[in-house]
């Protein structure tokens, strides 16, 4: 699949432009890319029009000079929703983009039709979290972002699942991570607010999805809202990376949820 790049606020964006139909809007995680839905655009693209973005320092995408937040984060996707002439979207985020997906619907719900957190939540970060997140940029810069990728991805999937290529896969897209736009996104996640009255508040349909051995965001972590409008839904066997470790199970239900 060939990338497309669009320029928003003087960064490059990178993204995949699929299919055709209602748009739906897919944003990675952490160290991840629009690489990271490949098992899924394929499938989606036969009945609606899938835009994957770069994040930031991600993949092909560009980092603005200056602190970036989950805020100008989501800033620089209704940019790229503005540069490709799309009015509402579905948005779907996976972890990172998940926040990013809840600091959008926060700004500008009038630009969505409905959306999605995969592997992810509302909370913000605890305090061992926030810690967690100065060691992690701390190895980024004394070890560079190759020895932390290598780091980061096992843990990403289900424990005792091989998974081998999927991960050797998503290690490789990790490489590709602009060091800088790494630190950005963990200061970026750890200063994060709690955004649980997005989802109380919120009249949109709303999925969240859950890896039933998710060790990074357990399902208790981000079924934390309920509501006539929340479709909650945790994926058997999976980790944090269901696009990888369940795609078939993961398709089946975004079809129901952008159906419906």
């Amino acid at each position: 699949m060939d990338a497309k790049r669009a320029e928003v606020n003087g960064t490059v964006i990178s993204y995949y432009d699929a299919g055709q139909g209602e748009p739906v809007v897919l944003i990675h995680g952490f160290c991840g890319s629009k690489d990271y839905w490949q098992n899924v655009i394929p499938a989606l693209a036969d009945s609606y029009r899938v835009i994957a973005v770069d994040l930031p320092g991600h993949g092909g995408s560009g980092l603005p000079d200056g602190d970036i937040s989950v805020e100008t984060m989501a800033e620089m996707i209704k940019g790229t929703f503005e540069e490709l002439g799309l009015e509402k979207v579905s948005l779907i985020g996976h972890s990172l983009g998940g926040y990013v997906t809840l600091a959008f619907a926060e700004a500008y719900e009038d630009r969505l039709k409905q959306f999605s957190l995969l592997h992810s939540t509302a909370n913000p970060d605890s305090e061992e979290g926030k810690k967690g997140r100065e060691v992690a940029a701390g190895k980024i810069d004394a070890d560079g972002i190759k020895s932390f990728v290598d780091g980061l991805v096992p843990n990403l999937f289900a424990p005792g699942e091989k998974h081998l290529e999927d991960q050797q896969q998503a290690k490789e897209i990790g490489y590709g991570t602009n060091p800088e736009g790494a630190k950005a996104s963990l200061k970026a996640m750890k200063q994060r607010p709690d955004r649980n009255h997005v989802l109380k508040n919120s009249k949109l349909p709303v999925l969240m999805i859950a890896g039933e051995k998710d060790q990074v965001v357990p399902p208790e972590k981000s079924f934390t809202v309920t509501g006539l409008n929340i479709q909650q839904v945790t994926i058997k066997g999976a980790g944090h990376m269901s696009m990888y470790e369940a795609p078939a199970e993961l398709l089946e239900v975004f079809r129901g949820f952008l159906e419906e």
